[in-house]
């Protein structure tokens, strides 16, 4: 069996609890996760820890998720990250600055269940679905 990681995951959650089963899902997939609750600490662990993928709520403390979007994607070592939103915001008005600012792809949280979001994940990963029984 290889131990080796699928892919670098950066979980920007301000929910605990929510964050808490992402993680735990992501980690039984064998992705590695690394979680910030805020998006300042988000800005700073992209640049270290290199993800793969970000999954980025857009109602946070200190800075929104649509601004940690913006630089991300204006900073060279992050433009290219994919960048998966999950936010509690439905607005149109929302998924279209989203997009705008460069995400991957919007998913609003009271739509998507984890097993949708993992899917999702590994579709912009490019890893194929797991076999199941």
């Amino acid at each position: 069996m290889n131990n080796k990681p699928l892919a670098r995951i950066l979980l920007v959650e301000d929910d605990l609890a929510l964050a808490n089963a992402y993680k735990v899902r992501m980690e039984a997939e064998n992705f590695h996760v690394l979680h910030c609750p805020d998006g300042e600490e988000a800005m700073q662990t992209a640049l270290d820890f290199h993800p793969d993928l970000i999954l980025l709520d857009l109602m946070m403390p200190k800075i929104s998720g649509f601004d940690v979007l913006d630089i991300l994607r204006n900073t060279p070592a992050t433009a290219h990250t994919k960048i998966i939103i999950l936010t509690a915001l439905s607005q149109p008005s929302d998924q279209a600055r989203a997009k705008d600012l460069g995400a991957d792809e919007f998913l609003v949280k009271s739509q998507a269940v984890i097993s949708d979001v993992m899917k999702r994940i590994r579709f912009h990963l490019g890893i194929k679905e797991i076999e199941t029984a």
